[in-house]
């Protein structure tokens, strides 16, 4: 793919990735016939709750993705899509702790200690921040090979969303288990292509 229709491909994936948000701030305010219901706070923390889990496993599936096609041309998305998980994830943090708790710190820093679901949810963010800091040339040229080994943090943060998601859940755990799948998938495929990447070495 040529480098002009790569940068007219990012253009359309970046509004894309914008849209459940817009979508999102359009219910939360009940406009042009969008709605989130009686409980519009609740619903836009598990709508951005949901996007950031869906974006984190999106960039997990860009490698295997590469590899399945041999197309090396999608790697060139990743970067962006992981910058959209950090931007839901924050997205939905703030929403939690500015509209739905009022920055009240003292009463967040209880509900993350108290709450098993939160405190894992929390660890996940913290993590993420990291990563979203370093995505860009400069840290991956300062960092060598140190940047590989902190990106690798995308496994335990992806692995932690969904256990959040899952804890969160009461009752339907459908939908999380489905979310676990598709995760384990993605993680056994990297596994497997590792093994077979070593057993070719001489």
């Amino acid at each position: 793919m040529t480098p002009a229709r790569i940068r007219l491909l990012k253009a359309v994936v970046f509004l894309a990735c914008l849209l459940p948000a817009a979508e999102l701030a359009l219910g939360a305010f009940e406009r042009f016939g969008f709605s989130l219901g009686a409980n519009p706070v609740e619903a836009l923390i598990h709508g951005l709750g949901t996007w950031s889990l869906n974006f984190l496993l999106i960039t997990l599936a860009v490698t295997p993705l590469r590899r399945i096609t041999g197309q090396a041309w999608l790697l060139r998305f990743r970067r962006m899509l992981g910058l959209f998980a950090f931007f839901y994830v924050l997205l939905h943090f703030l929403v939690y702790a500015g509209i739905d708790h009022r920055f009240d710190l003292q009463y967040i820093i209880e509900d993350v200690i108290e709450r098993p679901y939160i405190t894992i949810g929390f660890l996940a963010f913290l993590l993420l921040v990291p990563l979203a800091v370093t995505s860009n040339k400069v840290m991956m040229k300062r960092m060598g090979q140190g940047w590989k080994k902190l990106h690798r943090l995308v496994y335990p943060i992806a692995i932690l969303g969904v256990w959040h998601y899952y804890w969160l859940v009461k009752a339907d755990v459908l939908q999380p288990l489905i979310y676990a799948a598709i995760l384990l998938f993605l993680l056994g495929f990297r596994a497997w292509g590792r093994r077979v990447r070593v057993a070719k070495l001489p």
